[in-house]
């Protein structure tokens, strides 16, 4: 009868919720309470049953003897906690738990570890099989519909959703219950991100724009991308970069025999070799200090490193900014990618990956023209390299360095305005992550002189983003809408005239053929148009600063 009273009291009063710090005093006086309680509800008792049932010193002396027994114990345990550096003073969330599949319970054994600052009350998950299962003491509550009501029901104050694979689609709904039911949510990172490895608290982060976008389940063949990375000397030009940055990172997960890093930024070397090695002292042969616009230096390099992999990532990527400077996107996009193919070419290169851009499919910009035509020099040397040669398309990433959203950022960071070019424009967005991972897929399974499309999902508008961002932010930012710029299209399409959109192996990477153009030819090209833009310049400036001889032809008249 006493055990019965005192467990039914450190139930009602959730001792076992952690509503005190474990060993302080709001504890000790709550297991004081319930002490005193139990013995005087077990006392009425012995005197109300007749005979009584237990000697009346036992109502007294047993729930003090088992309340100091639980003050010893805990007090045992908060200091083996202090010893071991664990803060007792934060209090854990509670924590409702998105997803009871394979993530889910390792969460949950992970928030259950001491001094975790998440307390797991409920799982929710749309499984009908999963209906009021328990998994480490957890229960399933619902599904994702019934997430305001268990939020109010378990006092719940977090929401961690543990599925990796989980779609922006239900991120979004997610979020938008979080919201109206007053409470924060979090989220574990994509698939992707993980990178299989085992989930726990460590890994739980904030929603963030990219998450409400770009994120999808994409499944990838290991073995097609160990077997052309494992073990071989890959590089990567452009490794500074946000894409190249990424794909270092991501192919160094597949031990390939030596990862080459080029670019000709030194601090974006310094920033992906710590992201890599936790160390960036940029004194190691990994990172090589390099620009693709020098033909010889990239020779001399290739010679000397005989890389067997090579993903070309290096090129410039702001679409106003090559409109004012045409010739430097040919100088970097058309010269740079030409230099680097023939360096290839020269070392037989086994598998060379080009990565381009969306803006190539019927092209309306100095961005888009550039690198349209370096997929059709990639083309060119597929048909004549001994290695394997192929192009990667896709369109914008979420978080790259002067992308959309780190623009939002800073103006809203700024007080604003946000400024958008075209309520109605839309652009194709993917996770920098993602789109690599399927980089790396695209050159596993990409055949000679092929253009691999991946797929972006549905185009989102730009206006949308702004807004999501700004509710993010909680403040109030006005939006100010400046007008598409040259070269600027309303919508971004991934495939121009004439390409079908064949997948013959992976659903979500399409493969089409662009024709070859020569690099000879391209050359050629391009000095007969330096010249045409120089005689124009040299013309323009002797209309603007007459010479000596214009100005003594001009005195002589006026005499």
């Amino acid at each position: 009868m006493i055990v019965l009273i005192h467990l039914g009291l450190c139930w009602a009063l959730k001792l076992y919720r952690g509503r005190a710090i474990v060993g302080g005093t709001d504890e000790t006086l709550l297991l004081g309470a319930v002490a005193l309680i139990t013995s005087a509800l077990a006392s009425l008792a012995n005197v109300l049953i007749d005979p009584q049932p237990i000697a009346r010193s036992v109502t007294f002396g047993a729930p003090l003897i088992a309340v100091v027994i639980m003050i010893v114990a805990r007090a045992m345990w908060r200091a083996a906690a202090v010893r071991s550096g664990i803060d007792l003073t934060v209090r854990p969330a509670r924590t409702v738990v998105v997803g009871a599949g394979e993530a889910g319970p390792q969460l949950i054994r992970s928030m259950l570890s001491p001094g975790s600052p998440y307390l797991p009350v409920a799982f929710v998950d749309d499984d009908p099989w999963r209906r009021h299962l328990r998994l480490h003491g957890v229960a399933v509550h619902g599904t994702i519909a019934d997430l305001e009501r268990v939020i109010e029901k378990t006092d719940a104050q977090c929401v961690v959703i543990a599925i990796p694979s989980a779609h922006s689609d239900l991120i979004r709904e997610v979020s938008a219950r979080c919201t109206s039911a007053g409470v924060e949510v979090k989220v574990l990172p994509s698939v992707s991100e993980l990178f299989g490895g085992r989930v726990s608290i460590r890994d739980v982060r904030d929603i963030n724009i990219a998450d409400l976008l770009g994120r999808s389940a994409i499944e990838t063949d290991i073995s097609s991308i160990a077997h052309f990375l494992n073990g071989k000397r890959v590089l990567v030009t452009g490794a500074g970069g946000s894409i190249g940055s990424e794909l270092a990172r991501q192919i160094a997960k597949w031990h390939p025999a030596e990862l080459m890093m080029l670019d000709r930024d030194e601090s974006g070397l310094h920033g992906v070799q710590l992201s890599i090695h936790g160390r960036a002292l940029l004194d190691s042969p990994d990172v090589i200090l390099c620009d693709i616009r020098d033909a010889d230096a990239l020779n001399r390099i290739f010679e000397e490193r005989r890389p067997e992999v090579v993903f070309h990532a290096a090129a410039l990527k702001h679409l106003p900014m090559l409109e004012q400077y045409p010739l430097e996107a040919v100088k970097t996009n058309v010269i740079g990618t030409a230099n680097v193919l023939e360096a290839a070419r020269r070392v037989d290169v086994e598998r060379f990956v080009n990565i381009s851009t969306d803006k190539a499919a019927e092209p309306t910009s100095v961005l888009g023209y550039s690198k349209r035509v370096a997929e059709r020099l990639t083309a060119d040397y597929a048909a004549r390299a001994e290695g394997s040669y192929i192009s990667v398309r896709f369109g914008n990433v979420l978080g790259s360095r002067g992308s959309v959203l780190t623009t939002f950022a800073a103006q809203i960071a700024q007080g604003g305005p946000v400024t958008v070019t075209h309520p109605d424009v839309t652009r194709y967005f993917m996770t920098v992550a993602e789109a690599v991972q399927l980089v790396l897929q695209a050159g596993a399974i990409g055949t000679d002189g092929e253009v691999l499309i991946l797929d972006m999902g549905e185009p989102v508008r730009i206006d949308d983003v702004a807004r999501e961002l700004i509710r993010q932010s909680g403040r109030k930012i006005e939006i100010v809408y400046t007008g598409l710029r040259d070269g600027e299209k309303m919508d971004e399409i991934l495939r121009s005239g004439g390409e079908a959109d064949q997948r013959p192996v992976h659903p979500l990477i399409s493969h089409v053929r662009v024709a070859e153009v020569s690099a000879r030819d391209v050359l050629l090209q391009l000095e007969i148009v330096r010249v045409d833009l120089a005689v124009g310049l040299l013309r323009q400036l002797c209309s603007v600063v007459p010479t000596e001889g214009d100005k003594t032809q001009s005195a002589a008249g006026a005499a």
